[in-house]
């Protein structure tokens, strides 16, 4: 599985700690291109992070930014993209099986060890594949493609 990673200035250290963990592990982990500055932009790490994610069947993406809000925020207008802030494993577990989350945004001063928990489970939960969740998330998708009547 393809994991594609990104942070902006404020998640670089624990971003590093996760690709080497997520690396141990077996998974092949893609940082993003965009260089990191003393000062950046977490969108521009969103948007490549979610575009490589569309990109690339079955991938998952990870974000990293000061509190995990806007870098999300961003990649949720990438089209395709479902990105869940997440704090505990209970949100990673339901953003992906209940919301077809497909990365996943954290804080940058959450604990590593609390942070590979966190990815642990997003990365081992299955997609959502019940009717009801189904339902919801391809409302979602159609409004993303404009085929939302429902209004």
């Amino acid at each position: 599985m393809k994991i594609f990673i990104g942070s902006d200035h404020r998640g670089v250290e624990i971003k590093k700690e996760i690709m080497k963990n997520l690396e141990e592990d077996g998974f092949d982990i893609y940082n993003t291109k965009t260089p990191n500055k003393e000062v950046d932009d977490y969108p521009d790490f969103a948007f490549e992070v979610g575009e490589n994610v569309i990109k690339n069947d079955d991938s998952l993406g990870i974000l990293i930014c000061g509190n995990g809000i806007g870098i999300s925020i961003a990649a949720n207008k990438v089209k395709g993209i479902r990105c869940a802030r997440v704090f505990n494993e209970d949100d990673a577990f339901k953003s992906k099986n209940h919301n077809g989350a497909n990365v996943i945004a954290i804080g940058a001063d959450i604990p590593l060890e609390k942070a590979m928990s966190i990815i642990d489970v997003f990365i081992s939960t299955k997609m959502a594949n019940e009717e009801r969740h189904l339902k919801r998330i391809n409302k979602i998708i159609n409004y993303e493609n404009g085929e939302y009547n429902e209004l």
